[in-house]
Formats: C-alpha cells, structure tokens, sequence
C-alpha cells in the first residue's frame, strides 16, 4: 500500500493545482494566460502544479499579515449578534401580536 503513496500524492496534487487554477479569477492569473496554466499543469505532472501553486497565481497575506489583496469579505455574524436579524424577529413577532390583538376583539 506504502508503495501507492507517491503516485496518489501526485494525482492529489495535480487535481488541486487543476481545480485551483480553474477557479482562479483571470485576473489574479500571474506570467501567463490561465489556458497555458492548465495544459502545464496537466501536461507535466510534478512540476506543473509546483509550479502554479508557487508562481502562477496572486498570492494575498492571511489574516493579520501585511500587504494588500483583495478586499475583506463580510465575515458571518451569529444570529443572536446579528442586529438585521434580532430586527426581522422583532417585526415578525410584533406581527403575530397584531394578530392576536385583532383576533381577540372580534370574540
């Protein structure tokens, strides 16, 4: 089975460099057009997907590290914190009071 390893690790690899360099913008695609990038990446196995994951593409600093990239994204908000929808639940259940307030005046 050990035997197998170095063979899927390149397989896994090359899958990655693939799907990667598929979803990345044009834009962001560094040295060369995205179509040259794929065929590199599939034509030769090892090097290929090295090669983009090193120097094919824009790269941006994580969290908290420094140089610019593409702008923050909106980050997710717990919905107990989340103050659009504590107001959507407010108005939803002042609703369903005005509901009842009307059903108990016809009776």
């Amino acid at each position: 089975m050990l035997r197998y390893l170095p063979f899927l690790l390149i397989i896994a690899l090359t899958i990655y460099a693939f799907i990667d360099c598929l979803n990345t913008p044009e834009e962001e695609v560094k040295h060369l057009p995205k179509v040259v990038w794929v065929l590199i990446i599939l034509l030769f196995s090892i090097v290929g997907p090295v090669v983009w994951l090193f120097a094919g593409k824009k790269r941006t600093a994580g969290v908290g590290g420094i140089g610019g990239g593409r702008a923050r994204r909106t980050q997710w908000v717990a919905p107990d914190d989340n103050p659009e929808f504590l107001k959507s639940l407010r108005d939803e259940q002042d609703g369903k009071d005005a509901g009842k307030d009307t059903g108990k005046d016809k009776d």
